[in-house]
């Protein structure tokens, strides 16, 4: 495993991006959703988020000095990092890359490689439909012509984008929501092969696997099965 700087600080750095990550999303959601809070409360959640933001753009720094390369270089390299950092949707996204820096901590992952896949790309999903329904909500339910008018009608919206269905009962008509739209759109159709593509080499490894044995105790002698060279035994 690389000791270099910048390997000890993403390995490290999981547990506070996660907190960060946890608190924006919470404090975007009570704005969203809490119009009749006092705004004392609002005003606090507003704070949390810029905080929020304010330790991703740290980390992003000490990532990009720590690595001893040009900017552009960095952001190339570092494309999500640069996502994040821009785009609050998927901020809550550094959840999912926190628990992976803390499972790198350990030799060895609790869960195998397709687990893993699936694992991350049903969180990110979850995160990510969770946060497109906010933004979509925020901007959809008062403009005029929206068929979104309740949350409800927001995270039905957003399941079916995700999913890929896409039963066109309800679409965005803002600017913004559009835009959330097609990103929803991508990360729809990325998550879904990903998850599709891991399951299918985890079922080609257990029927290859499967077959090798058929094939073994079927060229096996009988008097070398398991099971006779125990009772010789």
């Amino acid at each position: 495993m690389t000791d270099s700087p910048l390997a000890r600080w993403e390995r490290y750095n999981g547990v506070a991006l996660a907190v960060a990550s946890l608190l924006y999303l919470v404090a975007y959601a009570i704005r969203v959703l809490g119009s009749g809070l006092p705004d004392v409360l609002r005003d606090v959640c507003l704070v949390v988020t810029y905080a929020a933001w304010a330790v991703f753009l740290v980390d992003y720094a000490v990532r990009w000095r720590l690595s001893g390369r040009r900017l552009l270089k960095f952001v190339r390299t570092h494309w999500l990092d640069t996502l994040v950092l821009l785009l609050p949707l998927l901020r809550p996204v550094r959840i999912v890359s926190a628990y992976d820096s803390v499972q790198r901590r350990r030799d060895e992952p609790r869960l195998s490689l397709h687990a893993r896949v699936m694992a991350y790309a049903g969180l990110s999903a979850g995160l990510l439909g969770f946060a497109a329904s906010l933004t979509v909500y925020q901007e959809e339910h008062g403009a005029p012509g929206a068929s979104i008018h309740t949350y409800g009608d927001s995270v039905w919206w957003t399941c079916t984008t995700l999913s890929t269905v896409g039963y066109g009962d309800l679409a965005p008509v803002t600017p913004l929501g559009r835009l959330v739209a097609v990103g929803t759109m991508g990360c729809g159709l990325a998550l879904l092969g990903a998850v599709t593509g891991a399951f299918s080499s985890w079922l080609h490894q257990v029927l290859a696997r499967e077959g090798e044995a058929v094939v073994e105790t079927a060229e096996r002698p009988p008097g070398n099965s398991p099971e006779a060279s125990r009772k010789n035994g």
